[in-house]
């Protein structure tokens, strides 16, 4: 399965501004949006993913639910994206769908192993730079940090940088041997730019070679 190179994190003041956010996301272009909300309760959270697996169907647009598997399989979502204080992603995949997507957040080279070693399908390695929401981490990686991770690693799953990126960090980032990028703010201050980023991220053939299935004849590795 493919993973896409874009994945915007949803952001918002309220549920309602989460769910207006990633309309806008998907009418903007956006191929995968995660829902990620905080401090509510699961009966809630439960209603908001049903109206964001409604939206993003309508647009043909992959969904993953952070951290609530459960609620993830319920919706029928393309997957789930786990935090670094989650659940192990081995015993959620015994919980969801075959075809379910699990992703995993990642900080350094060990958490990096740990994830693969379990089977996920993509890792968010980050943050890129500081950010508002990811205050408890100690350190940024920047773009010396991916780079030492991803030469350590020599892996095949499909690692996206998180972390406050914006536009101009994506021929950077992409040269340390990233695959994809998830962003919040820099998407959520201007929907307009996921077609920028798309455009961006598209250079990246090799990477997407790596990660389709069958031959692909316009973007074969160098």
């Amino acid at each position: 399965m493919i993973i896409p190179k874009l994945h915007y994190i949803s952001q918002g003041n309220s549920p309602a501004e989460h769910l207006e956010n990633i309309q806008k996301a998907c009418t903007s272009g956006a191929e995968l949006v995660q829902l990620r909300l905080k401090n509510l309760s699961e009966k809630k959270y439960l209603k908001i993913a049903q109206e964001a697996r409604e939206i993003t169907s309508r647009f043909q647009t992959r969904l993953i639910i952070n951290d609530h598997y459960k609620i993830a399989k319920d919706v029928k979502a393309d997957g789930v994206h786990l935090g670094k204080t989650d659940h192990c992603p081995t015993v959620v995949r015994k919980h969801l769908h075959t075809w379910q997507l699990i992703g995993g957040t990642a900080h350094t080279l060990e958490d990096c192993e740990t994830l693969i070693n379990k089977d996920v399908d993509y890792i968010s390695l980050g943050p890129f730079r500081f950010t508002n929401t990811k205050t408890d981490l100690p350190s940024v990686l920047g773009l010396a940090g991916y780079a030492d991770i991803l030469k350590s690693l020599n892996t095949e799953t499909p690692i996206i940088g998180v972390g406050g990126i914006t536009t101009n960090d994506v021929v950077d980032i992409l040269e340390t041997g990233i695959s994809g990028i998830a962003v919040s703010g820099a998407v959520t201050a201007d929907f307009n730019c996921i077609k920028l980023f798309h455009e961006l991220l598209a250079a990246s053939s090799t990477a997407e070679q790596r990660h389709t299935f069958g031959s692909n004849t316009d973007s074969k590795p160098t």
